[in-house]
């Protein structure tokens, strides 16, 4: 059994989303195929209609460089119609019938209200669908790392998908669930923390994420931002005409700016520049681009505001202008940008420079 279909799960609302950015990346690699998605389903199907099995597809489209997905799956056919009395046996024959095996099950549902009410039938599947799978041989200790993923969107209709090592979040369902710190003024520092988790390695905080780095956040007040690199170790500068958590303040590490963060520059170059401003995309982007072409940051994370309509056409054009200001510039950089589960309305991105 040749799978023909990816399996990507996203934010609830953003499926038309990621099925443009799915779709229009395959043809791109020289794909035939088209997504399948229904409303506030919280993931995409994306059937490969070519020769090629989906596999090759989903090795030559990483997961990394998807903005609005979240997992990316090797995928079944869909089972539908399972009956009360026996689920296990058409999952277990599905399996059998794929010819692959798998060290670890995960049963997972999409992000909605919805799905939430199945979290009792998958604790209840878990231990006979894990004892039957390694009777049968299909779930064994060493089997390349390969993980069998069920996503139950309901209690009678599941799809098999299958991930890989190197290519696939590390979350269950693809969600990275971090505590907001009690000391933080707001719960947007979330969204820098976790920034932090997708775009820098973890061997490479102590390096990149140092004590004694300089940064500012632009946009800052009341410091949700700012906290994360405070707590750091970093020296920082916060452009905002509001007012900043006090705590902050007295740290010492914070230099408050009541000016315009679109137009403040740096009195030297800085290691990074984080700016959580609501403003138009275009906007934020030329702000960035300036910071970038003149070298005041080595890094920087900032998020940009989505439209309601066309939010894939609009970051796919904002970030492809970055890039090419970028180039034309000399500069060379590493551009990365995600949807992230702390974002709403928003995505993030990164940009490293490397020269």
């Amino acid at each position: 059994m040749n799978p023909q279909q990816l399996l990507f799960y996203c934010r609830s609302g953003f499926e038309p989303d990621l099925a443009g950015e799915v779709a229009t990346k395959a043809a791109m690699l020289g794909w035939q195929g088209y997504p399948l998605s229904e409303p506030h389903a919280g993931h995409v199907r994306f059937v490969v209609t070519d020769e090629r099995p989906a596999n090759a597809l989903h090795r030559a489209l990483s997961l990394e460089t998807l903005v609005f997905a979240r997992q990316s799956l090797v995928a079944l056919e869909p089972l539908e119609g399972l009956s009360r009395e026996d689920r296990l046996s058409p999952i277990v024959e599905q399996v059998l019938a794929s010819g692959w095996s798998f060290e670890s099950l995960w049963q997972e549902t999409p992000d909605t209200n919805e799905a939430k009410a199945l979290a009792g039938l998958i604790k209840a599947l878990r231990r006979p669908l894990e004892s039957t799978l390694k009777k049968r041989g299909a779930l064994r200790r060493k089997a390349g790392g390969r993980r069998l993923h069920l996503l139950w969107t309901d209690g009678d209709r599941v799809q098999l998908g299958m991930s890989f090592p190197g290519n696939r979040s590390e979350q269950l369902g693809g969600i990275r669930r971090l505590r907001a710190p009690r000391e933080a003024p707001s719960r947007s520092t979330l969204k820098l923390e976790e920034a932090w988790h997708e775009f820098v390695p973890r061997d490479q905080w102590e390096t990149r994420l140092a004590e004694g780095m300089q940064a500012a956040d632009l946009g800052a007040a009341p410091g949700g931002w700012t906290w994360q690199l405070v707590h750091r170790g970093m020296q920082v500068f916060a452009i905002d005409n509001g007012p900043m958590d006090r705590r902050l303040m007295a740290t010492g590490l914070v230099e408050h700016l009541r000016e315009d963060g679109f137009v403040w520059e740096p009195p030297m170059r800085l290691d990074w520049l984080v700016c959580d401003i609501v403003d138009k995309p275009a906007r934020v982007i030329d702000m960035v681009e300036r910071w970038l072409v003149r070298r005041w940051c080595r890094e920087a994370v900032f998020n940009l505001k989505l439209p309601m309509k066309r939010r894939w056409e609009a970051v796919s054009e904002g970030l492809a202008r970055l890039d090419q200001a970028l180039d034309e510039a000399g500069v060379k950089a590493e551009i990365a940008c995600r949807h992230l589960y702390h974002d709403r309305e928003e995505v993030t991105v990164h940009v490293r420079l490397l020269n």
